[in-house]
């Protein structure tokens, strides 16, 4: 059943989102990575390192990145120089770089892992044949961000996802390199992500001499 807005007890109603931030997650700064790196180094945590530098890299959405499968990153027993995976959300595919500290913790994961192409990379501690969730893989970002001081409520799987691209468009404010690289349909929903705003146009258009 419904309130009217006009009804007293409406207005005492705690909002559901008090407290917490739901709009977009940050991206890691070059520090954070480095940060991360040495805490899951230190802790001998070679799926988890795998699986951040692989995050990095890919820059998948979660529900993507969980069910990459070994064929999808090697072929013939080496990485592939691009991997290509089908998006979930949009049905679309999209290519991605592995590159060189991603191959170094992937191999030495994979060592550790076995398989064969047909099984996941990141499998599920529960069923071995399935692959890690997304429910836990948040979990684990949770953790990373949370080592190394981060507040975990401003961070969470887009950040790693966001991450690269951030640091691509603050490079070269290339906007439509970063929409093909993160598989969006529109540029529209590239500047949303990015969270460019008037300052950054204005900045990009001041380094423009004509």
């Amino acid at each position: 059943m419904g309130h009217s807005d006009l009804d007293p007890a409406v207005h005492h109603r705690r909002p559901w989102n008090a407290g917490i931030n739901v709009g977009p997650k940050r991206p890691l700064k070059p520090r954070d990575i480095w940060a991360i790196h040495f805490y899951l180094d230190e802790h001998k945590r070679l799926r988890d390192r795998a699986l951040f530098d692989l995050a990095i890299d890919s820059k998948l959405r979660g529900c993507d990145l969980v069910k990459i499968r070994i064929g999808d990153l090697m072929s013939a027993g080496s990485f592939r120089d691009r991997a290509t995976v089908i998006q979930q959300k949009t049905d679309r595919p999209v290519q991605f770089e592995i590159m060189t500290e991603a191959r170094k913790s992937l191999k030495i994961w994979l060592d550790r892992r076995g398989g064969t192409i047909r099984d996941f990379v990141f499998p599920s501690r529960i069923d071995y044949l399935g692959h890690l969730s997304t429910r836990q893989y948040a979990r684990l970002v949770d953790e990373w961000v949370s080592t190394i001081g981060l507040d975990k409520r401003e961070y969470g799987t887009h950040s790693m996802r966001r991450t690269k691209a951030a640091l691509i468009y603050k490079a070269t404010g290339n906007l439509r390199a970063i929409q093909i690289l993160l598989g969006h349909a529109n540029i529209e929903n590239t500047v949303r992500y990015l969270g460019v705003d008037v300052d950054d146009a204005l900045t990009l258009s001041e380094r423009t001499e004509i």
